[in-house]
């Protein structure tokens, strides 16, 4: 038995609906231009004082922009998982640059993949604060408090998502 014409064509019209989504990951792909604007102009800001850096101050440069990289990172994942994910496959052939994670990701490792650089990226921001503080300077003691408590949030969110993965895996598909 054969389904109705109006049904196909919703069916249809479902399926090719997901490339609504491909301006989404344009607009990502121009954040990601963005990020490597501020990435450079953090970096020519930070090494136009390197003649006065202390080590400290090394440190949590690089620190900021490894927080900018981790930013990218994830902009990069998240296009190309979610792109493949729920819009179509990219073909690349056999170039040699491809990445192996691509086309592995489900949306389940994507969610795992971003839960964990949120979590490196609050890491950082708690490690900067920590170095200010160590370096006598002022930090907030309420701005303190928030950075831990939003990152032993990330780190608890991460644990029951990875939970909840392991439990899904572990029952009967339906």
């Amino acid at each position: 038995m054969s389904k109705p014409k109006a049904e196909l064509l919703l069916e249809d019209l479902l399926f090719k609906s997901r490339w609504l989504m491909a301006p989404f990951y344009l607009g990502l792909v121009v954040a990601l231009g963005a990020l490597l604007w501020v990435f450079g102009a953090e970096l020519v800001h930070e090494l136009s004082h390197l003649m006065e850096m202390k080590p400290e101050d090394a440190i949590l440069m690089v620190l900021s922009l490894i927080d900018l990289s981790l930013a990218g990172n994830l902009l990069l994942i998240v296009i190309f998982s979610g792109y493949e994910n729920f819009v179509s496959k990219i073909d690349t052939g056999d170039h040699v640059d491809r990445p192996s994670w691509m086309g592995t990701v489900d949306f389940s490792g994507l969610k795992m993949k971003l839960i964990a650089s949120i979590v490196a990226i609050s890491a950082i921001a708690l490690l900067r604060a920590f170095m200010r503080l160590s370096q006598g300077e002022g930090v907030d003691s309420n701005h303190l408090m928030w950075l831990v408590v939003i990152h032993i949030t990330f780190v608890v969110s991460g644990v029951f998502l990875a939970l909840m993965d392991w439990l899904a895996a572990k029952t009967d598909k339906h």
